[in-house]
């Protein structure tokens, strides 16, 4: 076994119930290729626009006037005609 490795057991062995917890979520995030990948992409590269923040604006009044509340999935599918 190479030294690294035998440092990291030594390591591991030492370490209290908590912090082995602690290091295997740590190693759950490791990245692999892809996931380091997107983590570096910008969630979006379109720029946001006055039409964007007009049609935010508009969607709260909308929930705003109707108690914070949807369209119920039902309602939809029957107003499509899907049913």
């Amino acid at each position: 076994m190479s030294d690294i490795r035998s440092e990291l057991h030594e390591e591991i062995d030492r370490m209290d119930e908590k912090e082995l917890i602690g290091l295997k979520k740590f190693l759950a995030t490791y990245p692999d290729e892809f996931g380091a990948y997107l983590r570096t992409v910008p969630w979006d590269d379109e720029p946001y626009t006055e039409e964007d923040e007009k049609a935010v604006a508009e969607s709260e009044e909308w929930f705003r006037q109707n108690g914070g509340k949807g369209i119920p999935h039902e309602e939809v599918v029957r107003e499509l005609g899907l049913k």
